[in-house]
């Protein structure tokens, strides 16, 4: 049978399923940039069964595209038939290695002196997501950040997050300040009157706990804003008996 090879360009005769054909073909970035994202996704898969062109046509038939597919949280992704463990950790690898390459920043020397400073960082954080996902960047005492961690993941307009879970950790690692984050599925970075609300808590705790929060940045499409910067919500003064 004639069969069209998508990743040479050229009409081969060959009965052999598509990931049994890929991987002598590139020896070179250039090539690699011509495979179909089906190609691709099929390398990524790797042997077993089913076939992985089968499978990859499959996930490409649910998300048409790799940042579709990059979008699925992981419980989404393992209930595709075929999909096993395995296969689920390279697919995840190599989609979180796209978004790093997309948005290169290293936490270990990140110094933050203004909100700005975290806008890439947050960008590669929240990429692609379809869902609320709320974190706590933990800095030491010259405001570097030191860990980042996920407090919620929420429904497709909210995360319930409770103070208690943003400072354990905060205590834990001796954290001298923290910066929260989330991002706004809807695409808007205006500021809620939860997030509002969520971020006067917070600050009080802080205060409690000696560990000032430093600022609350809402993630919308390609843009964040600062609750510092916007207006931060007036707290009651904390007092011995609160």
């Amino acid at each position: 049978m004639l069969k069209m090879n998508e990743i040479r360009g050229v009409a081969t005769k060959s009965t052999e399923p598509l990931e049994c054909t890929v991987p002598g073909v590139c020896r070179s970035r250039a090539a690699v940039r011509e495979w179909p994202d089906e190609a691709l996704v099929c390398r990524v898969l790797g042997p077993g069964r089913p076939a992985a062109a089968d499978l990859a046509r499959h996930l490409l038939q649910s998300w048409p595209d790799p940042a579709a597919m990059a979008s699925q949280h992981p419980a989404v992704l393992a209930r595709v038939p075929g999909l096993g463990p395995t296969r689920l950790e390279r697919l995840l690898a190599s989609l979180e290695l796209g978004r790093r390459s997309v948005f290169p920043v290293s936490r270990q020397t990140l110094a933050v002196r203004r909100p700005e400073d975290l806008h890439a960082l947050l960008r590669r954080e929240f990429a692609g997501l379809d869902r609320e996902r709320f974190v706590a960047l933990y800095l030491d005492t010259r405001h570097r950040v030191v860990a980042i961690d996920t407090v919620s993941i929420g429904s497709l307009n909210a995360s319930l997050v409770h103070p208690r879970e943003v400072f354990r950790a905060a205590v834990a690692m001796g954290a001298a300040a923290v910066i929260v984050a989330h991002n706004h599925p809807s695409g808007c970075s205006h500021p809620s009157g939860d997030d509002l609300d969520l971020t006067g808590r917070l600050d009080r705790c802080g205060e409690l706990l000696g560990i000032a929060l430093l600022d609350h940045l809402v993630v919308g499409a390609g843009e964040v804003t600062s609750i510092r910067e916007h207006g931060w919500p007036h707290t009651a003064p904390v007092t011995n008996g609160s």
